[in-house]
């Protein structure tokens, strides 16, 4: 979606989450980040988003409202929630009269073509479905099998997404997964830290860095991170800022545990980590203290003030500013917020 979007409603839906997750954002970056407003399906009915579409901006500024979840949520026994026919038939009414200045963004999983909300968004904008290639996903799974690793669908997904669908590329990194997994199962936060697109620089060396207080080698992983994303790179800060704070969670923690008497080997177990990846968590855990931790969760809480625009700031040069700061050992120069 390189050009700006010129339609009322665009319906982002398919099994290939990577690509759906890259299309909204392109169609974020369109737009400017305090008129996007993001509700879920699950929270938010068809007749209520209509109503933020004709809410309008007080400055008269291009919006998007995105719905997510429009399908539901994923259970044991198919789906639950999502919008109703009542749901779908406001939206069509709305889309008969569409704010000329908003753009409607509805995000499914597994909507269908006969559904009513794909014919009505179909007809008044545009369906962008990305859906991943059975044989090649089931081709995956299989070889993950093989290899006595149980892979939930979004990480086969992940991982096509990644690496491409070369048989031979996707097999070298099958077998590195399979190593670090141990038999144990991997989902799409495990191959998005252990797969970088093209074979660029996975996420996880970005941590390791940090781990080490490496303010070089921190600034030159993340700036890769940013050249190789196809998202803009506002959205690429914010995707990192949330590996950045699921990961300082981690480590606290793994601190309390170490604290506990609790083994590397007991806090994977009680926490349901990888063995591997518990023990590496447990020993970057001993580089801090329990002070810098709570530092660090504070300096990130800025962080997130900053991409939400609280500052004027370039959300990369936010994000890298505080990988600095959190690189820097007890008794050196304070940092400057973003």
């Amino acid at each position: 979606m390189a050009e700006a979007p010129d339609k009322p409603v665009y319906l982002i839906t398919g099994s290939d989450r990577p690509k759906v997750d890259t299309a909204l954002a392109r169609l974020r970056g369109h737009f400017e980040v305090e008129s996007i407003e993001t509700v879920s399906a699950m929270e938010t009915s068809g007749d209520e988003a209509a109503g933020l579409c004709n809410a309008g901006s007080l400055f008269g500024d291009a919006r998007l409202v995105v719905v997510t979840d429009v399908d539901g949520l994923k259970a044991d026994r198919g789906r639950r929630g999502g919008w109703k026919s009542a749901d779908v038939e406001s939206i069509d009414a709305y889309l008969g009269s569409p704010a000329p200045a908003t753009v409607l963004a509805l995000v499914a999983d597994e909507l269908k073509s006969s559904s009513g909300l794909w014919k009505a968004c179909a007809k008044a904008g545009t369906v962008l479905a990305f859906d991943v290639d059975k044989k090649l996903a089931e081709w995956v799974g299989k070889r993950f099998h093989e290899r006595g690793v149980r892979p939930e669908p979004d990480a086969v997904a992940a991982l096509i997404a990644l690496v491409g669908e070369n048989p031979r590329a996707l097999e070298t990194e099958i077998d590195k997964i399979a190593t670090w997994a141990d038999g144990e199962p991997v989902g799409e936060r495990e191959i998005a830290a252990l797969v970088a697109a093209d074979a660029d620089v996975p996420i996880y060396e970005l941590t390791e860095a940090w781990a080490v207080r490496d303010a070089s080698r921190v600034l030159g992983v993340s700036e890769t991170l940013f050249e190789h994303e196809p998202r803009q790179r506002r959205d690429t800060a914010a995707r990192l800022a949330g590996s950045l704070g699921g990961h300082l969670a981690r480590l606290r923690t793994m601190k309390r545990l170490a604290a506990e008497g609790v083994s590397s080997k007991e806090a994977a177990a009680k926490l349901k980590l990888n063995p591997y990846y518990a023990g590496k968590l447990y020993r970057q855990a001993e580089g801090f203290s329990e002070e810098e931790l709570d530092d660090a969760v504070l300096r990130l809480a800025e962080l997130d003030g900053a991409l939400k625009g609280r500052s004027r700031m370039a959300p990369d040069l936010a994000l890298q500013r505080t990988l600095v700061d959190l690189t820097r050992r007890p008794g050196a120069a304070g940092a400057n917020g973003p």
